[in-house]
């Protein structure tokens, strides 16, 4: 009887054991150290929203295959939604000790490719407002930073291209002319 009870038990436990996954790991676009952005003391950026395509904006890492593939990394996670990892590296990139006039920010995002052993590329239209007036300035970046084919190298590479982003709004967002900056 006893031997009878243990083939079950012991197929149960070797079926558990062929379904264990891999562990999930966990990335953020917020680099430990975000120095390197033009301080901001002019002027207080708030973020009124952040748009990305629907095709990324998960909590697991997309990258791209070939031409027109897409895959998704079930293993590999960003910490949030895409969309809030952008607004949360954005708000540690252009955080103000300023009281200063105060500047609403929308960014809409274009295209945010992962190509392993590439590039990660950010292409961005976004919108500045002053909140004192009417005045606004949309502008467009696209921005590209080649990569290893690590997924670390390619989170790097899109915290380069948010550290970049982030100092073009600063720059813009300062100015005192209604011109967007070059990328």
């Amino acid at each position: 009887m006893a031997l009878s009870l243990k083939i079950p038990v012991i197929g149960l436990l070797l079926l558990l054991g062929a379904c264990r996954s891999d562990p999930i790991q966990y990335h953020t676009l917020t680099p430990v150290q975000p120095g390197g952005t033009a301080r901001n003391d002019g002027v207080q950026i708030q973020i009124e929203s952040v748009s990305v395509p629907p095709q990324v904006d998960r909590p697991q890492i997309v990258v791209r295959q070939g031409n027109s593939g897409l895959a998704i990394l079930e293993t590999q996670w960003w910490g949030a939604s895409l969309g809030e990892e952008l607004r949360s590296a954005l708000v540690d990139q252009l955080a103000s000790t300023s009281s200063g006039a105060k500047v609403l920010l929308r960014v809409d995002v274009q295209r945010f490719d992962t190509v392993p052993g590439q590039y990660a590329l950010l292409d961005t239209q976004w919108r500045l407002r002053r909140s004192d007036n009417a005045t606004s300035l949309t502008c467009r970046s696209t921005l590209q930073t080649p990569s290893g084919a690590t997924l670390d190298d390619l989170v790097a590479a899109h915290q380069h291209n948010l550290k970049q982003l982030a100092a073009l709004i600063l720059q813009a967002a300062t100015s005192h002319r209604s011109t967007c900056p070059s990328t």
